[in-house]
């Protein structure tokens, strides 16, 4: 498309200079005398007028002015070259072929002074001296002048042109485009496609210098792609009445001239913009006027929908493609709704990202099938994920994930062979089912880096964890590789990686996608209890890595001599994966999945029950045949599937909540194994005491149910009626005749959907709920004006029955209504009564609650107390030395729930009267052995620093006795005592400011003899970190405060390095050794202060 290299004298380029061109461009380009400061001007004469003045002007200058010579000599020379350049009786035409021409003059000058500039060596001796620029190079006031002089080519030469449909149309960009519009005379010779075609060939040969190509292309890339678009496309068969819309034929030479200039240029320039420009071709949404006001411009032609699309396709199945089809349509479409709110934004990110992914899983007609197209662009896709830009990371990995899904949702088949089975290969090629390479088996080879493994799980997590319905595809191809995840994970859990928690949210997710049945399964294989599910191969183990990461590895050939270490390790890991397994179940308890596992677990422990114990013979070295070694392997992996079943049984009791359950179904499968182990140890005469409360608490579970806690519908007493044979054999073969009687009632209860139901379901329901004391009345609800006491002592009430009754940890959630008594959640009346307005009554039953036997009330009395004391109620602080021997106590209580709230209640009451309070609690923490036990002093020095967080800066009044009583603490025979009392003497000197006054000396001398001195470690351990919390602390400080003891200190603290035997008393000292030298650098060269003082005569 390119017209050959115009070859003009380079004596004539030389002696025209750059400048000479350009002031003739501003001449052209001038406002002329239309009294107006920009050419953007709306009267139709008034343009004509300019134009024909800025010509006029500019040949006087040629002919006039002796300067302007050897300017015109050059471009005569290349008009008399050229073709297309002729006269026109339309002024547009005239004005944008004399530019077109002083383009040329520019292009041929700047090539010719390139071509013999020699830059010359650089000088050795001064290498910081910037290289001597080219002399073709532009600067910015020239560039200006020439994008002014490419606007008015593109403005009057290419776009009045294009046919309707083609590109944005001019009137729709500014009012000068609207005038332009209608003052182009397209009736005067040359045509309007000799014109079209006239100006986009010199304007490709102008862009063949470096300079100019990015002036053209980076703001008219579109109108020039355009115009090719229409001269090289465009069908040539066309009727129509418009003029400008008649297109006089091109011959087949300028046509394909014109293709191959544009297939040139889109190889050429910055692929993404290349997109943008293509798609606005095609044809989108409403183009902005100046007016505010949205105009539609007329639909692009369906062959130029045809050729955009095919173009597209051709950019996207490039190298690179994918990113420069993002980029283009990101960048293009901008960032969200101009000005609208985050949550718009976010909603048209969303809106782009999904369109993205739909053209990204189509298959264009281009592609030989779909499969080639998907061999191609999965890779690229797959690229998107890893982008290092945090800027564009974003936006680039949510189409990465959305195009991941679309294209799992359309071609599953296709999807899990390019783009699942690529992200999963690292953990496919550890599986045990996998075929590990003998190269690959040689011991510490690593068949899986850091990088990799890293980068694997990210994938997943970006894949799986953002959106919330995956494909089916994508929970079955992450199924065979679980166990390598949770392999993975028990790993992480042993040591720090960043990876930690991407494997718990994926185990997490994928569990609660799975079908119950497959999920079960899942945890079956994580547990070791079915070893059909696929896990890590028995040569691979996992190794920490150089960057946090972690890699995959071949073990290490075992020697006889370590057999026992691994066995032992072994051993240890299956304890490990146990116990990570029962924190994972611990998150998955709303979805009910931990609930159905437990109860898989409880059913697999019924039937280790009534299996006979099989008796292992003593004789190891007795001949046996290989069906008896068979039969002896086979017994051998009963007897350890039994071990690990009652080892789970013991994990999950201990890690899930008594909110396990989440609906009637799983409740009802609970007390169903629990009534089946039941009748098995009556069968086996195995009756045992936790048998019997279970089943007590099981079937008075039940009874709680059907006497009125939760709203039963017909559907629950459809799930309820399966337990109705359980209950009747527990009815005659159990010998309890209370058990048989409730057994009986129960069937009763349920066989009529609740319609009779007897006493004793009603008493097995409040004996359940621990609504009954001993003798069997009814324990009246403490009533207190204290709601947030009452609520916390009935939810603590509720958390004591489940776990009381009971080894196993259970408990009901259901949708409708909690598993309590309806006047349970009734508050009490005197719960609305004001401050202020207890009587004398009140408080002498609360008072008597804080000695009640049973927890729950006591603890509410307590809390009940500290409320008040809040509150400032008067009638209670009137008996603060009451109170405070109650407190006090309650100290001793060994449930954290009393002595917590005690400690609370000491807490408040010193807040009222702190000097009373706190002098008698550093007696009590600074008593012996005798007197009070160490878990009662170590509380009171609970209850000491929570006084002191509370006081703020009025804890200095009471500096003096609060430091000697923890000095006296550091020579206490307890080890613990001492411990503590210099825990809290570190944190007794941050709240007051390091300030210690003239105790420096007293404070220091302890330190030091006791991190000398003392045996226990944890005891010199405590002593370094309060040398460092002082340092720290004090900071730049330290020299003035700590100036007649800091060298002591630094003594001590080498000492510590050097012959302390416990590595991290080592490492504080070390951390303190590094604060006093940073704390000594600034006071011996204290930082330059570049300022100024501005003083103020008088």
């Amino acid at each position: 498309m390119a017209a050959p290299r115009q070859t003009v004298g380079c004596a004539d380029l030389k002696t025209c200079g750059l400048e000479r061109i350009l002031e003739a461009l501003k001449l052209l380009l001038s406002p002329g005398g239309s009294g107006s400061s920009s050419l953007q001007i709306t009267k139709h004469d008034v343009l004509l007028a300019t134009l024909k003045s800025n010509l006029s002007a500019l040949e006087d200058k040629f002919l006039k002015d002796p300067h302007w010579k050897k300017l015109k000599l050059l471009r005569d020379e290349i008009a008399n070259k050229i073709e297309w350049l002729q006269n026109s009786v339309d002024v547009t035409w005239s004005f944008t072929s004399q530019t077109l021409l002083l383009l040329l003059c520019l292009k041929e000058t700047m090539v010719c002074l390139a071509a013999d500039f020699n830059p010359g060596k650089p000088n050795p001796r001064t290498p910081e001296v910037a290289p001597a620029l080219s002399p073709d190079t532009l600067s910015i006031s020239q560039q200006k002048a020439v994008q002014s002089a490419l606007q008015f080519v593109v403005t009057l030469g290419v776009c009045p042109y294009l046919m309707p449909g083609v590109g944005v149309p001019l009137r729709y960009r500014t009012e000068f485009g609207a005038v332009v519009q209608d003052v182009v005379c397209l009736d005067a010779a040359p045509s309007a496609t000799q014109r079209l075609y006239t100006s986009c060939r010199v304007l490709l040969n102008v862009a063949q210098h470096s300079s100019l190509r990015s002036l053209i292309f980076c703001r008219h890339f579109g109108d020039i792609a355009a115009g090719l678009c229409q001269l090289g496309f465009c069908p040539t068969k066309r009727r129509s009445q418009k003029p400008m819309e008649e297109v006089k034929v091109l011959n087949e030479e300028e046509k394909a001239l014109s293709r191959g200039a544009l297939r040139d240029i889109l190889d050429q320039v910055y692929q993404p913009l290349a997109v943008r420009e293509l798609l606005i071709l095609q044809g989108g949404p409403a183009q902005p006027c100046t007016d505010g006001k949205t105009q539609f411009g007329s639909q692009a032609p369906a062959w130029l929908r045809r050729l955009c699309g095919q173009l597209l396709s051709e950019r996207l199945m490039r190298p690179s493609g994918v990113q420069a089809v993002v980029r283009g349509i990101l960048e293009g479409a901008g960032a969200g709704a101009a000005g609208g709110s985050d949550a718009e934004v976010m909603a048209a990110d969303w809106k782009k990202c999904d369109l993205i992914a739909k053209i990204l899983a189509s298959c264009p007609q281009q592609s030989l099938s779909t499969e080639n197209y998907y061999k191609d662009i999965c890779p690229q896709i797959l690229d998107l994920f890893h982008l290092q830009d945090k800027l564009t990371a974003r936006q680039f990995q949510r189409v990465a994930t959305t195009t991941f899904i679309t294209m799992s949702r359309e071609c599953p088949q296709l999807a899990a062979k390019y783009l699942l089975q690529p992200v999963l290969a690292p953990l496919h090629r550890c599986l045990n089912t996998a075929e590990i390479p003998e190269c690959d088996m040689v011991p510490g080879t690593i068949l899986v880096t850091e990088e990799e493994l890293s980068r694997c799980i990210e994938d997943v997590f970006k894949v799986c964890v953002v959106r919330d319905e995956p494909p089916t595809v994508l929970v079955d191809s992450l199924l065979p590789v679980l166990g390598v995840l949770f392999s993975l994970y028990c790993f992480t859990r042993q040591s720090v990686s960043h990876i930690r928690s991407l494997c718990q949210e994926i185990l997490l997710w994928i569990l609660g996608k799975l079908e119950r049945k497959k999920a079960i399964a899942s945890l079956k294989g994580f547990a070791g209890l079915d070893k059909s599910v696929p896990s890590l191969h028995s040569l691979c183990q996992f190794r920490a890595a150089t960057q946090g990461g972690i890699m995959i590895t071949i073990q290490e050939a075992i020697s006889k001599e370590d057999e026992d270490e691994a066995l032992y390790q072994k051993m240890s890991s299956e304890q490990c994966q146990v116990e990570h397994l029962g924190d994972l179940l611990s998150l998955c308890q709303e979805c009910g999945l931990a609930g159905d596992f437990f109860i898989f677990c409880l059913k697999e422990l019924t039937q280790v029950a009534v299996e006979n114990e099989a008796v292992l013979k003593t004789n190891l070295f007795s001949s046996k045949s290989l069906l008896e070694l068979e039969q002896r392997q086979t017994l051998v992996e009963g007897q350890k599937r039994k071990l690990l079943i009652l080892q789970l049984m013991a994990v999950l009791c201990e890690r899930m909540s008594e909110q396990i359950f989440t609906n009637i179904t799983q409740v009802v499968d609970f007390v169903s194994a629990t009534l089946q182990r039941a009748c098995a140890s009556l069968a086996h005469q195995a009756e045992s005491t936790v048998e019997s409360q279970t089943l007590s608490m099981s079937m008075g579970l039940v009874a709680v149910m059907l006497g009125g806690a939760i709203q039963l519908k017909s559907s629950d007493f459809a799930v309820l009626k399966q337990l109705l044979p359980l209950l009747e054999k527990v009815s005659n073969t159990y010998p309890d005749p209370v058990i048989q009687e409730l057994a009986v009632d129960l069937r009763i209860t349920i066989a009529t959907r609740g319609a009779f139901s007897t006493e004793a379901v009603s008493v097995a329901a409040q004996s359940t709920l621990n609504k009954k004391d001993p003798e069997g009345k009814i324990e009246e609800q403490q009533q207190t004006n204290c709601k947030i006491s009452a609520d916390v002592a009935n939810s603590h009430l509720e958390q004591q029955q489940s776990n009381g009754k009971s080894s196993h940890q259970t408990g009901l959630k259901s949708d409708n209504a909690p598993l309590v008594p309806q006047e349970v959640n009734e508050p009490s009346t005197t719960t609305s009564q004001k401050s202020g307005s207890i009587t004398i009554e009140e408080l002498q039953e609360v008072l008597l609650s804080a000695y009640d036997p049973q927890i729950p009330t006591r603890a509410a009395a307590l809390r009940t107390l500290s409320c008040w004391i809040e509150q400032r109620e008067a009638k209670a602080l009137e008996m603060q030395e009451k109170l405070l021997k109650i407190f006090l106590e309650n100290l001793e209580h060994e449930d954290t729930f009393v002595y917590l709230s005690a400690i609370q209640g000491v807490v408040l009451l010193s807040d009222v009267y702190p000097e009373k309070i706190l002098l008698g609690l550093l007696a009590q923490y600074d008593s012996s052995k005798d007197k009070h036990t160490p878990e009662t002093r170590m509380k009171v020095g609970e209850v000491l620093m929570r006084i002191v967080r509370a006081l703020g800066d009025m804890v200095s009044k009471f500096r003096e006795p609060l430091i000697h009583t923890f000095l006296r603490g550091t020579r206490d025979p307890d080890s613990a005592h001492r411990a503590s009392s210099l825990s809290n003497l570190g944190e007794l000197c941050q709240k007051l400011d390091f300030l210690l006054g003239s105790m420096v000396h007293e404070v220091t001398g302890c330190l030091i003899a006791v991190a000398k001195t003392d045996r226990e470690v944890q005891v010199r351990r405590a002593a370094i970190h309060v040398i460092v919390l002082l340092l720290r602390g004090l900071s730049q400080k330290a020299t003035e405060v700590l100036r007649d003891v800091l060298k002591d200190l630094y003594h001590l603290l080498k000492h510590v390095v050097r012959l302390e035997p416990d590595d991290v008393a080592k490492l504080h000292a070390q951390l303190a050794l590094e604060e006093l030298d940073e704390i000594m650098r600034n006071f011996l060269f204290p930082p330059q202060k570049l300022e100024k003082k501005i003083v103020v005569l008088p």
